[in-house]
């Protein structure tokens, strides 16, 4: 079963902005994650977003327990500090060489319903696993990052090396065509949207996205001129262009 977590070849998904999401995307590209109210305000009117629009946004999103506040500081709650992480790992994802082997997670816990069902696969997929058939997730034994320990209640896990072409395999499980012309459509259009900030803010913030569904397999089974290590090179460069435009500040 393919993981076609992207868009269609070639696709970009862009989404309007919202107060929200340029508070979200600005904390969760900053550490710590806080950010004093004067500094939102700058950051924002060349966002096209107004000062009373943000002050709204800030009170909901305190009310709904995505950010906490102290003296006019807006810091991301607890919960949302993984989703930074997740982030964060998208764009610098730790590895290690590649020897061949392959994780392999069996889900074991039966009787689950479509919701929990739906979170399993969220949290599977989240760590750039791929199913191979329902229950059963693989992926390349090269990525460093923890696993939950609640997995452990309902997954049992393995080392294993297939028998047949490592790539091959990796080529059935994942669409790396697919991502890799939507890789380049979002190079194209961060370059495109140089003097834009708000058009170039959107971009990026569908790079991260599509960061986060990239299989970050070994060298040896990925295509030719991989554009993986670009878009994230470009991201993070260009990133802290805006922020130390928006913000004054390296970021």
């Amino acid at each position: 079963m393919r993981m076609d977590e992207w868009e269609g070849p070639g696709e970009v998904d862009l989404r309007p902005l919202s107060a929200r999401s340029v508070v979200l995307s600005l904390l969760l590209g900053t550490h710590p994650p806080e950010l004093p109210v004067r500094d939102l305000l700058r950051a924002v009117e060349p966002l096209g977003v107004a000062g009373s629009t943000l002050r709204a946004a800030l009170s909901r999103m305190a009310a709904a327990g995505d950010l906490r506040s102290t003296d006019a500081v807006y810091r991301l709650s607890d919960r949302l500090l993984e989703r930074q992480r997740r982030q964060d790992a998208a764009v610098h994802p730790e590895t290690r060489p590649w020897d061949g082997d392959w994780e392999m997670t069996v889900v074991t816990a039966t009787g689950r319903g479509p919701a929990e069902r739906a979170e399993l696969r969220g949290r599977l997929t989240a760590l750039r696993l791929a199913e191979l058939r329902e229950g059963v997730w693989l992926r390349p034994a090269n990525l460093l990052r923890p696993r939950p320990d609640e997995l452990g209640a309902v997954a049992r896990h393995f080392i294993t090396r297939p028998e047949e072409s490592a790539r091959q395999l990796a080529g059935n499980l994942w669409s790396l065509e697919a991502w890799a012309k939507t890789a380049g459509a979002l190079l194209a259009r961060i370059e495109a949207t140089a003097d834009r900030p708000a058009d170039r803010f959107t971009v990026l913030a569908a790079v991260v996205r599509h960061l986060l569904a990239d299989p970050v397999l070994p060298p040896e089974l990925l295509p030719a001129d991989w554009p993986g290590p670009a878009l994230r090179a470009e991201y993070t460069g260009r990133r802290r262009e805006l922020i130390a435009a928006v913000l004054g500040n390296p970021g």
